[in-house]
């Protein structure tokens, strides 16, 4: 595989910002598998054992045969509506960590990496985290999604614990002053697209369905909304769902298209927008349609006519057919059997900011969880990274990242790069 280049500095130009959001691939529910195997009557000598590990592993920095090794660990949804989001993080993470312990590691240290499902819940996420901090770990790559993500900050701070989120796109998902995030933040997101439809001329009158009952979908609205005025976009008509009431949008898209909308922004999640657009082309409506980086996924959506997202538009940081991925999703194909998507890019991108602030800041395992939070949190702000997600990639301090937005359009069942 093509070796990521990470180059260090100051930015002196910082782009626009924009956004998000099976068996487990971590080293621990191996052992966890081949433990369960073993014959009942070696159960004293078998939990003597776990004993000692658990012993060793809560030390944290140190493997179980003693060696020192960082203790990088993730969270996020691996059941559930989220699932596919949760896995490519999971995935992006395990591939970046795989890489950087064949390439020597981390100043001279192997990595250790365990991720945990929080089912997109604010308590197992929470849960998820502790038992994380049992294991030993030193730095968190997480939480996948904005509300658990807002809820294990919280706890991150309180431990002076480096964070990192891939794909917590809510303001408050890095609240504290030990959180970054590899993604672009709600706001930005909905600014953003607003500027990309008023730029390239896409359409004047526009028509927004969002679901009124998620931080993510309210948040890039809000913004997209004050955005429009400054680029010529009228918004003609907004249709709200919540989550008890997103399995019939008829009423959203008649509005949509009695008031004349030429497009329709969709900053939702995939499996509500495979249905908008079932029951778009089921009316004969066929405005433009333009989404955010929810609606990454889109095209594996179980069941749905992958023809009807023929044209969708949607602003994302990756996509899997732009020349510069082909390294990255032939390794992860390989690997998982699957085509990444943009959460499993954020996820990989995360990791090796994780190691480029390391050695910036001569961060080693022997160091207190604090201590390297306090080293990471000054080295982020003076890394540069060309990333999956972004090339001359920053941060400032208040943990958000700084690259160039990227829209794709949907062409013959791909993405392609505009």
């Amino acid at each position: 595989m093509k070796k990521r280049y990470l180059s260090l500095g100051l930015a002196a130009v910082m782009a626009l910002s924009l956004t998000a959001c099976g068996g487990s691939g971590s080293s621990s529910d191996s052992a966890a598998d081949s433990s369960s195997e073993a014959p009942a009557d070696a159960g004293e000598e078998n939990e003597e054992a776990k004993d000692t590990e658990d012993t060793a592993e809560s030390e944290g920095g140190e493997a179980t045969d003693g060696a020192a090794v960082f203790k990088i660990g993730a969270i996020g949804p691996e059941t559930g509506s989220a699932a596919q989001y949760g896995m490519a993080v999971r995935n992006g993470a395990e591939l970046a960590v795989k890489e950087i312990n064949e390439a020597g590691g981390i100043n001279g240290y192997q990595v250790e990496y365990d991720f945990q499902d929080d089912e997109n819940d604010t308590e197992k996420a929470v849960s998820a985290y502790n038992t994380l901090k049992d294991w030993g770990m030193q730095m968190l790559v997480g939480t996948t999604t904005s509300q658990p993500c807002i809820a294990v900050v919280a706890e991150t701070s309180i431990d002076n614990m480096f964070q990192i989120t891939p794909s917590g796109s809510a303001v408050e998902s890095i609240s504290e002053p030990n959180a970054f995030r590899v993604c672009f933040s709600d706001p930005d997101q909905g600014r953003a697209s607003a500027q990309y439809i008023g730029e390239h001329e896409l359409a004047t009158k526009v028509g927004v369905i969002y679901d009124s009952s998620t931080d993510y979908s309210t948040g890039i609205y809000e913004s997209f909304e004050e955005e429009a005025a400054n680029q010529g976009i009228e918004i003609v008509a907004d249709g709200a769902f919540t989550a008890d009431t997103n399995t019939d949008f008829t009423v959203q898209l008649t509005q949509c298209r009695d008031a004349g909308a030429e497009l329709v922004f969709l900053p939702i999640y995939y499996s509500e927008a495979s249905t908008i657009l079932k029951q778009a082309s089921d009316m004969g409506y066929e405005p433009q349609f333009f989404g955010c980086d929810g609606m990454d996924g889109i095209l594996t959506v179980e069941n749905f006519d992958t023809s009807l997202a023929e044209g969708l538009m949607l602003l994302t940081p990756f996509s899997a057919d732009e020349e510069g991925s082909q390294d990255f999703v032939a390794a992860y194909s390989e690997a998982y059997g699957i085509e990444p998507i943009q959460f499993a890019a954020d996820a990989y991108d995360a990791v090796y900011a994780i190691k480029a602030a390391a050695e910036q800041g001569g961060v080693t395992p022997d160091m207190s969880v604090s201590d390297i939070c306090e080293a990471l949190k000054v080295a982020m702000t003076e890394i540069t990274i060309d990333g999956l997600t972004g090339e001359g990639m920053t941060w400032t301090e208040d943990g958000e990242p700084h690259k160039e937005p990227k829209a794709v359009m949907i062409v013959d069942g791909a993405y392609q790069m505009q």
